[in-house]
C-alpha cells in the first residue's frame, strides 16, 4: 500500500519507518528539512514542503495513495490546517494526530476518517492496523501474534462462533464482540460508540457491521481478513 505522512516528528517518523519496514511505499512530508534529511534513507521519499499550502500540496501523488496521516502534534493549528487540505483534495482515506479532546472534536467535525492519539507506542499499533486491511484497531502482543478488532462481515451474519468454526479453520479465537451504535460528539457530529458484549461464548451470535475481538497469529489473522475481502469482492468461489 502506499501512504503519505504529513509531519515527521516523534509519532509521524515511528509510523513512517514502521509501515516502511512492513513492506509499503511510504512518503514523509515535513516543513522542516533537517528532518526530512533524518528519515530520508529509512522510507520511500521524504521531502520538504508546507503541507498547509494547498498548491503545495497538489505536488504530491495524492490520487494513487491509499492513506494520508496527519501527523503534525506540536501545531495544532497546521495539524487542523493540513487535514482541511487533505479534505478538499479528496484523498481515500485521512488519519489525523489529535492531542486533545477539543482538536478531536474539530477534527472528527471536519470529516476527518480516523483519529490518532499521540502515545509513542501509538505508532507501532497504528501501523499494523494500517498493514492490515479491515482493521479497526490492534495490540502487538509480540512481533507474531496481536489482538485485533475488525468489523463483522456480511457472510458471518446471524451465525454462531460454533457454526463458522474460526478456530478450527484459522487457528483464531474470537475473545468478545462489540455492538455499534450511532452517537454524537460536543459540537453534535455523528460518531459511533462501541460497547463490549463480554466474553464469546460458542453459542455468541455475530452481526454484521459490528465489531469482533480476535486473537491469534499475526500471519492467521491476516490469512481471515484477506478471506473477507475476498468474499466482499466476489471471489470466492
Amino acid at each position: 500500500m502506499k501512504y503519505i505522512v504529513v509531519g515527521l516528528g516523534v509519532f509521524g517518523a515511528s509510523i513512517s519507518e514502521k509501515l516502511a519496514e512492513m513492506g509499503n511505499e511510504v512518503i514523509g512530508v515535513d516543513i522542516s528539512m533537517s528532518k526530512v534529511e533524518a528519515i530520508k534513507e529509512k522510507i520511500t521519499h521524504a521531502i520538504s514542503l508546507d503541507a498547509t499550502d494547498m498548491e503545495a500540496v497538489k505536488n504530491l501523488p495524492l490520487d494513487d495513495t491509499d492513506v494520508v496521516i496527519i501527523g503534525i502534534g506540536e501545531d495544532k493549528g497546521a495539524n487542523i490546517m493540513a487535514a482541511a487540505v487533505m479534505k478538499q483534495m479528496k484523498v481515500k482515506r485521512l488519519i489525523s494526530r489529535a492531542v486533545d479532546p477539543l482538536q478531536r472534536t474539530v477534527l472528527e467535525t471536519m470529516g476527518v476518517d480516523e483519529i490518532i492519539h499521540p502515545e509513542k507506542e501509538t505508532a507501532d499499533r497504528w501501523a499494523q492496523k494500517l498493514n492490515l486491511e479491515g482493521v479497526v484497531d490492534s495490540f502487538e502482543i509480540d512481533s507474531d501474534f496481536s489482538i485485533v478488532e475488525t468489523k463483522i462481515p456480511e457472510e458471518y451474519h446471524e451465525k454462531t462462533i460454533k457454526e463458522l468454526n474460526i478456530k478450527d479453520q484459522f487457528d483464531i479465537i474470537i475473545l468478545t464482540t462489540m455492538s455499534v451504535s450511532p452517537s454524537k460528539n460536543e459540537l453534535g457530529t455523528e460518531t459511533e460508540k462501541a460497547s463490549v458484549n463480554g466474553v464469546a461464548r460458542a453459542d455468541t451470535v455475530l452481526y454484521k457491521d459490528d465489531i469482533m475481538v480476535l486473537y491469534g497469529h499475526n500471519k492467521n489473522i491476516k490469512r481471515l481478513l484477506e478471506e473477507h475481502k475476498k468474499f466482499k469482492e466476489g471471489d470466492l468461489g
